[in-house]
């Protein structure tokens, strides 16, 4: 999903009245559970999405959702319902997240592997990591079953590829070589 220029505008309001309020990381862990829920669940999703659903009915659904947010995320929701834009709601929850890592000097590291991460690998993962980066490094697992095993590491530019698929192409040029 593309996140919209609007989406960033929202999501850097919201930072501010967070930040403002001093309540910014309670705010990031609305958000964290608000992007989740959405992404997780297929009825949330297409209730937001859907253009004839009447604005107050998502809000009122939304607020009994996530009856236990923060004030000013239901303050955000109280202005996609004036706006009309409850469909950008995912956007502005995963541009939030984003915004508070950088405010915070937090970095995201995604670890594909091909299977979802146990604790020995993330260990190892993080091992890694701290030789690449000295800031605080948060990890987001992607499933991808055609690595193979092994995992990619990715934190901003830099790429670490220790995944059998990328082995085994490596390998094949060798031998046609």
């Amino acid at each position: 999903m593309a996140s919209t220029r609007a989406a960033i505008r929202y999501a850097k309001a919201i930072l501010d009245l967070a930040n403002s309020k001093g309540v910014a990381e309670v705010v990031n862990n609305d958000m964290k559970s608000i992007a989740s829920a959405i992404e997780t669940n297929e009825e949330l999703s297409t209730f937001i999405q859907n253009p004839t659903t009447k604005v107050e009915v998502k809000q009122s659904a939304l607020l009994e959702v996530f009856a236990d947010v923060n004030g000013v995320t239901k303050g955000l929701f109280h202005l996609l319902f004036e706006n009309k834009r409850f469909e950008i709601l995912e956007a502005i929850a995963l541009e939030y997240k984003k915004l508070f890592d950088i405010n915070n000097g937090v970095e995201v590291a995604t670890v594909t592997t091909a299977i979802a991460m146990d604790a020995a690998l993330e260990a190892k993962v993080l091992a890694k990591i701290a030789t690449l980066s000295d800031k605080k490094i948060t990890i987001e697992n992607i499933v991808d079953p055609s690595i193979i095993g092994g995992f990619i590491l990715r934190i901003g530019d830099n790429q670490y590829n220790a995944s059998v698929a990328n082995r085994l192409q490596v390998l094949k040029r060798e031998l046609s070589n």
